[in-house]
């Protein structure tokens, strides 16, 4: 198995550090989602993210995915222009990195009280496929998150079915589906094959609360070994990549304490799934 972890970890590393310690801890990549502690851009951040892939394979770390801040649900079309201007230059940029994987968002719920899940599934599909063949020609699969509004592998598996892509595909977030009620049988029926990367992370549900604490993986309440363990016997070949939140969370651990205890974990399931 392979295993990464995102930047959103480490907002106080430098490029250099980021490398350093990845290679130290084990991981086999790298997951850029900030860059200096900042949220990745593929205009202003261009220059940056070519030195920090080239630092990468220089040290024989692999760049799994970059990812885009791009939520395609939106309803204004000026809006949805901009979404999709920005995903077209995402997919330049990895294209002419040579990164395969382009996360973006669903998007965040309406702000209006009755949603319309059906015209904003439609919204995604349209702008999934204006993009769909460059992303194609380019190499690069779009993976959509389950995040947001789209927390559910169901409600993205019907994204994905009336897309019909092959440069577009799911990325299965292990806490969201979770919390939305999803148990791990219902997500890989929902994405059997689909799936082109993984995020992990653990919590609990603060008792009396609509609220999830954040804690190291295996100590919540996320079946998370399971859904590993599923994803092995599923043939699955992707990354498994540790999404620890300190930049929206700085209760958290830093990152010198989390990404070791993370990927010490990561290794004894694998050890444990191999040993079977």
């Amino acid at each position: 198995m392979k295993f990464a972890f995102s930047t959103l970890a480490c907002p106080q590393w430098s490029v250099e550090e980021i490398v350093h310690n990845a290679l130290e801890m084990g991981y086999d990549g790298v997951e850029w989602r900030l860059i200096d502690g900042e949220v990745i851009n593929p205009v202003t951040d261009a220059d940056k993210l070519r030195d920090a892939v080239e630092l990468c394979r220089e040290r024989g770390l692999e760049v799994c995915a970059f990812d885009t801040s791009c939520r395609l649900n939106q309803s204004d079309p000026h809006q949805l222009a901009q979404q999709v201007h920005e995903l077209r230059t995402w997919i330049a940029l990895a294209e002419e990195l040579h990164v395969p994987i382009l996360r973006v968002f669903g998007g965040e719920p309406p702000a209006e009280a009755q949603s319309n899940p059906e015209a904003e599934n439609t919204i995604v599909v349209k702008a999934l496929h204006q993009v769909s063949h460059q992303a194609e020609t380019a190499g690069v699969t779009i993976a959509i998150e389950t995040h947001d509004a789209f927390s559910s592998a169901q409600r993205v598996a019907a994204i994905l079915k009336e897309t019909n892509s092959p440069a577009v595909a799911a990325l299965w977030d292990s806490h969201h589906p979770y919390r939305v009620g999803e148990t791990v049988n219902e997500v890989l029926q929902a994405l059997d094959g689909s799936i082109v990367h993984v995020h992990v992370k653990d919590a609990f549900k603060v008792p009396d609360s609509d609220n999830w604490q954040l804690v190291l993986v295996g100590e919540g309440e996320v079946p998370v070994q399971e859904q590993i363990q599923r994803l092995y016997e599923h043939g699955y070949k992707g990354y498994i990549s540790v999404e620890w939140e300190k930049r929206w969370h700085l209760e958290l651990s830093n990152p010198e304490i989390a990404l070791p205890e993370h990927i010490a974990w990561l290794k004894r399931v694998e050890k444990s799934l191999v040993e079977v």
